[in-house]
Parts: C-alpha cells; sequence; structure tokens
C-alpha cells in the first residue's frame, strides 16, 4: 500500500506537469471518433424513437459497444491518464506494454457489456409478457417520461454522489485498489465499470426511453455524462443535469410532440421501419 501511495504522488505529480500520457489520450480520442463516425452510417436515418426494438443479441452486442466507445471513453480520459502516470511511476517496463492499458480499458468495458446485456434481458422479458408497456399508443409515453423522472431523481441520491466522487478522484481509487499485472489491470478497469455502472446508469436507461437508435440523444447523453464527470462545478452539473432530465420527463409525459428532437412512433417525423428494427 505505501508503495502504491508514493506511486500515486508521483503521479499527481505528473499530472500536475502536465504529463498523461498523451499517446493514450490521442489513442482514445481517435478510437472515440471512430466509434461515432461508425455510429453516423450504422445508425443515420434509424431512430424509430421510443419502444425501438433493440434487435437480436449479437446485433446489440454490436451496436452496444460502438455506442459505449463512442459515449463513455471520452469522459475516461481522466482514469486512463491516472493509469498510466501511475503505472509509470512504478514500472517503465509495465507502462510500455500496450497490454496492461488494454486489459484495464476491457476490464471497464466488461462492466458496461454485462449492463447492457441486463438492459436486453429486460426488454425482451417486457416484450414478451407485456408488449402494451413499450407500445407507444399505450402506455409508452407513461414509460419513457417514467424513465426520465427516475433519471433525474437518481442524479441527486446519496448513491449518486458516492459513484460520482469515485468516477472523479482516479489516483485516490489506484492507491487503494491497485493490483499488479495484466489480471489487476482487468480487476481494477472491472471495479472502476462497477463504479462507472453505479453513477451513470440512470443516463443510459434514458437511451432506451428515447430510442436506442437515436444519434441526437446518444449525443446529449454523452454530453451530460462527460460534463457531470470532469467540469469542476460538480454540483452546478449534477443539479443541473436532473433538472433538465424531470423537464423532459414530465414533457413527455404532457405533450411528447413538443420534445426537441424526439421522435415520436407513427408521427410525421418518424422515418419507415427498417429491416434491422422489423
Amino acid at each position: 500500500m505505501r508503495a502504491v501511495l508514493s506511486a500515486s504522488r508521483s503521479a499527481a505529480s505528473a499530472l500536475g506537469r502536465g504529463q498523461p500520457a498523451l499517446g493514450w489520450t490521442m489513442a482514445v480520442l481517435a478510437l472515440s471518433l471512430s466509434a461515432w463516425l461508425c455510429a453516423l452510417v450504422l445508425m443515420g436515418g434509424m431512430d424509430e424513437g421510443p419502444g425501438t426494438p433493440l434487435h437480436n443479441l449479437p446485433v446489440f452486442l454490436a451496436g452496444w459497444v460502438v455506442m459505449l466507445t463512442a459515449m463513455m471513453l471520452p469522459s475516461e480520459l481522466n482514469y486512463i491518464a491516472a493509469f498510466a502516470a501511475v503505472l509509470r511511476s512504478r514500472d517503465r517496463a509495465s507502462a510500455a506494454r500496450p497490454s496492461v492499458m488494454t486489459s484495464f480499458v476491457a476490464g471497464y468495458g466488461i462492466a458496461w457489456v454485462a449492463y447492457g446485456l441486463g438492459a436486453y434481458l429486460l426488454d425482451l422479458a417486457i416484450r414478451a409478457v407485456s408488449p402494451e408497456m413499450i407500445a407507444w399508443n399505450r402506455a409508452g409515453p407513461s414509460l419513457a417520461g417514467s424513465v426520465l423522472i427516475i433519471a433525474g431523481l437518481f442524479q441527486v441520491s446519496s448513491l449518486k454522489q458516492v459513484c460520482l466522487t469515485g468516477c472523479r478522484t482516479p489516483l485516490s481509487f489506484f492507491a487503494r485498489y491497485w493490483r499488479e499485472g495484466n489480471f489487476g489491470a482487468v480487476t481494477m478497469g472491472f471495479r472502476h465499470g462497477l463504479v462507472c455502472v453505479g453513477c451513470c446508469w440512470a443516463l443510459m436507461a434514458v437511451m432506451f426511453a428515447v430510442g436506442a437508435m437515436s444519434l441526437t440523444w446518444m449525443a446529449v447523453v454523452a454530453g451530460l455524462i462527460a460534463g457531470e464527470k470532469t467540469l469542476p462545478w460538480r454540483r452546478t452539473a449534477t443539479y443541473g443535469t436532473a433538472l433538465v432530465l424531470l423537464a423532459l420527463g414530465v414533457l413527455v409525459l404532457a405533450a411528447p410532440h413538443a420534445v426537441p428532437r424526439l421522435t415520436v412512433p407513427g408521427g410525421p417525423s418518424a422515418p419507415g421501419m427498417s429491416p434491422m428494427g422489423s
């Protein structure tokens, strides 16, 4: 533990001097940009609004990984930079091995893939037991609006604040949970991923509520996640996001056609059903 604390102090000094593993930062940004371009190609014009079918499992998982890469990795730059700095402070040989950083990111991804599988199974169960809960002309607006309101209320919960603190303090996390080697990196990445899921699960649930294939809402949610994790005005970002979500939830319940950029199924802005969505 003493060695990790010493390495964390050295890493903090390196980060303070502006040495946040520029190579990895550029690689992550390039990967995220590629994922956004891929999403534009695969999802462009496919937004059918709330209740959009999630397709078969392999297609869903492929799209989910692309979405995670585009939406979540930019907000993880502080963790990736801190991890690289701690590695460099502890063992330059390990820091030079791309597999260690890849293992950390993979562990983080495993946690979010598990969340995606849970969401997929929940959607499957709801459609099997009570399809009218998903149908827009039945309980669709109530379900979508309720998810937005729940997400807004979760923003101000104590669990959210604890998880958000964990997301914003990478050096403290590594000082407490450091493990050596590739397996240790996967373990740390998975543990951090669970904290991140605890912080952002409700915001990601908004994607399912307003339309899983909506590029506009994908960008909005990604911006909210990045803002609350990285902006210095933590309370302002958190409570501001809560107010936006609550207002949108009430608007979806009362007048969904008035919600900006929301594709209302069957409405004039809804595209035709695509082969993937059938």
